[in-house]
C-alpha cells in the first residue's frame, strides 16, 4: 500500500491536466513517427529487440533509470523515474506483432501512447518531485502478449510487487471501459492404446485414436451446458501413421477458456474428468496436462477505469460498458489484475464491423483515426497516473476495489 501523499489543490490539479496535455501535444509527431516505425518493422513475440531498443532509448533520454533484460526476457524492460517509493504508479507498454499480419493488434499504438504518457507526465511531475511529492512512474516493456505472456513472468519475477496500479489502453472496433477478458489454457490429452492390424489380429487391438474420438464428442456435449464466458476447441494433433495400423497413441490439444480463472480451473477437472472416463470404458489409459501456462482472467479496476474514461472524455470519446455476454478473449494483463489494480480499456480505431487480428485492422493501426486515438490515450493514461501518484485517497480506495473483487472471486 502506498505511503501518505499530498494532492495539490483542485485549481493545480487542473493545471497539472493541462501541463500534461500541452507535452503530448508538444510531441505528438514525435509519438506518431515512433507508432508507425513500430508498425513498419513488426516482431514477434520475444524477437522485439529493435522495438525494445527504440522504446528504452527515448525512455533514458527522458531521465529514466533503465533496466533491460527483466525477468530473464532480452526484450523485456522497466524504467523508473522519481524518488519517493511509493505510490508507484506503472504504464504498461505491448509492442509484439502477429504472425503474416503485422499489427493487426494495434500494439505498436500500445506502446506510443504508453511512451507519450510518461514522458508527457516526466515533465509535468519536475515540480511535484522537487517537493518530495509524487511517488514513482514506472514503465514496463512486456514483450510476447500475443504467445509467451511477458506479463505472466513478470509477475512472477516480482516486477509488479510495489505496483499501486497498473495502466494501459487497447485500441479495438469498440468504445468501452474496461476489456472482457477471460482466462485461457491448453490443455493437452494423450490416449496410449496397444497397436495391432485392423484385419491380421484386430482383437488385439486397443485404438488410442477412437477413444479420442470420443473425448470429442463428449466434450462437444459438455459445450452445450457450459456457462457464459467457457469455451472448449479442440485439434487433433496425432491419430496415428498408418491406415493399417491400429493407433497405440493418439495426441489432442484443446483450446480452453474460462469467465473466471475459477470457472476454468473447473472446466480443465472436467475435461480431466471425460477423458479419464473415456479410457475405463475404451481400455486405455490417458494423460491430461496444461501444455501451457495460461492467462488469469482480467479484473477491472472501477475506480481506475472510471478516472480514465472521465479523462479520456475530455478528448471527445465516451467509453461506456461492455455489451452483456459479450468475451473478447484473452491477455496476460489478466496475470498483471490478478496482484495489482489494474485497468485494459478498449478505445476505437475501426467501427464495430471490423475485428482485430485482421488485416483491415492493421490498416487501422497506421491511420488518421489510430493517430487521434493514440494521442487521447496517452493524455487519458498521463492524467489518470497523475491522480494515481497525487490525489490522497485514490489508491487506497482502488486497492479497497481490488481485494473486493478478488474475495469474490471475480
Amino acid at each position: 500500500m502506498p505511503g501518505s501523499h499530498q494532492s495539490p489543490p483542485a485549481a493545480h490539479a487542473s493545471a497539472l491536466y493541462a501541463r500534461i496535455d500541452e507535452e503530448v501535444q508538444a510531441r505528438a509527431a514525435g509519438l506518431w513517427d515512433i507508432g508507425l516505425r513500430l508498425h513498419a518493422t513488426p516482431e514477434l513475440a520475444f524477437d522485439e529487440h529493435r522495438a525494445a531498443a527504440l522504446l528504452t532509448d527515448e525512455l533514458e533520454r527522458a531521465g529514466f533509470t533503465v533496466r533491460r533484460g527483466v525477468a530473464g526476457m532480452p526484450t523485456a524492460f522497466v524504467a523508473d523515474f522519481g524518488s519517493v517509493p511509493r505510490p508507484r504508479v506503472a504504464l504498461l507498454l505491448e509492442y509484439d506483432a502477429l504472425p503474416e499480419l503485422g499489427h493487426a493488434c494495434g500494439h505498436n499504438l500500445i506502446a506510443a501512447a504508453g511512451l507519450g504518457a510518461a514522458l508527457a507526465l516526466r515533465t509535468a511531475l519536475d515540480d511535484e518531485t522537487r517537493r518530495g511529492s509524487g511517488g514513482t512512474l514506472t514503465v514496463v516493456g512486456s514483450p510476447a502478449e500475443e504467445g509467451g505472456g511477458g506479463k505472466v513472468a513478470e509477475v512472477a519475477a516480482g516486477v509488479f510487487d510495489d505496483v499501486d496500479a497498473a495502466l494501459m489502453f487497447h485500441p479495438g472496433v469498440h468504445d468501452w471501459s474496461w476489456a472482457p477478458l477471460t482466462a485461457q489454457v491448453e490443455v493437452a490429452v494423450a490416449f496410449h492404446g496397444r497397436a495391432a492390424h485392423p484385419t491380421g489380429n484386430p482383437t488385439e487391438g486397443v485404438d488410442a485414436l477412437a477413444a479420442l474420438i470420443q473425448l470429442f464428442t463428449a466434450l462437444d456435449v459438455l459445450r452445450r451446458r457450459l456457462p457464459a464466458g467457457s469455451h472448449i476447441q479442440g485439434i487433433v494433433t496425432d491419430g496415428g501413421r498408418a491406415t493399417n495400423i491400429v493407433p497405440a497413441y493418439a495426441r489432442g490439444a484443446f483450446g480452453l477458456r474460462g469467465a473466471t480463472t475459477a470457472a476454468l480451473d473447473d472446466l480443465v477437472d472436467e475435461v480431466r474428468r471425460c477423458a479419464e472416463g473415456i479410457a475405463a470404458a475404451t481400455g486405455t489409459r490417458a494423460e491430461v496436462a496444461r501444455s501451457t501456462g495460461g492467462y488469469r482472467h482480467f479484473r477491472d479496476n472501477d475506480v481506475l477505469s472510471g478516472r480514465f474514461a472521465r479523462h479520456l472524455a475530455a478528448a471527445g470519446i465516451t467509453l461506456g460498458p461492455p455489451a452483456a455476454g459479450v468475451y473478447l478473449g484473452s491477455s496476460d494483463i489478466g496475470d498483471v489484475s490478478a496482484v495489482v489494480p489494474a485497468i485494459h480499456p478498449f478505445v476505437a480505431v475501426m467501427g464495430p464491423g471490423g475485428a482485430d487480428h485482421t488485416p483491415e485492422f492493421a490498416e487501422a493501426a497506421a491511420s488518421e483515426r489510430g493517430r487521434r486515438t493514440m494521442l487521447a490515450a496517452a493524455r487519458a493514461l498521463a492524467r489518470t497516473a497523475a491522480d494515481v501518484l497525487l490525489e490522497p485517497g485514490l489508491c487506497e480506495r482502488s486497492w479497497a476495489c481490488w481485494r473486493q473483487k478478488a474475495a469474490a472471486g471475480l
